[in-house]
């Protein structure tokens, strides 16, 4: 492919949005307080365009116009909770489905579960000596 002005400045931004996302940007840095743990989750989105064009020329000279640009927008989803073991997700924002609003209960439905067969394997033992 031909190196022209305009790949350069289309590289140039590229370069720059990547200093300014990496991982760390969607899953945070872990932060404890006490016996909890914190990791924030982020949405990253982010666009880039960029153009540019020959100028006709009396002195014979290549003139070049061109430009670029980006933009890129984080934003906080959520928080996943480590609290004495066990796991969760806390959404930040509104779900936006019913979908959402299922998935986001997953976690506190298998705590719940594994709550109540451990409780209930507990009980038999006593069940049957009494018999």
């Amino acid at each position: 492919m031909k190196e022209t002005p305009v790949n350069r400045i289309m590289e140039s931004t590229l370069e720059k949005m990547r200093e300014m996302v990496d991982v760390s940007t969607i899953i945070g840095e872990p932060m404890t307080t006490g016996d909890t743990t914190l990791i924030p989750v982020s949405k990253v989105s982010y666009g880039f365009t960029s153009g540019g064009t020959d100028l006709p020329s009396k002195q014979g000279n290549e003139l070049f116009g061109g430009a670029g640009g980006g933009g890129i927008s984080i934003t906080p989803v959520a928080f996943i909770v480590i609290q004495n073991g066990k796991v969760r997700m806390m959404q930040i924002n509104n779900y936006t489905s019913s979908a959402d609003r299922a998935i986001a209960m997953i976690p506190e439905l298998v705590d719940k579960l594994t709550e109540l067969l451990s409780a209930k394997k507990e009980e038999e033992p006593i069940e049957e000596k009494a018999e």
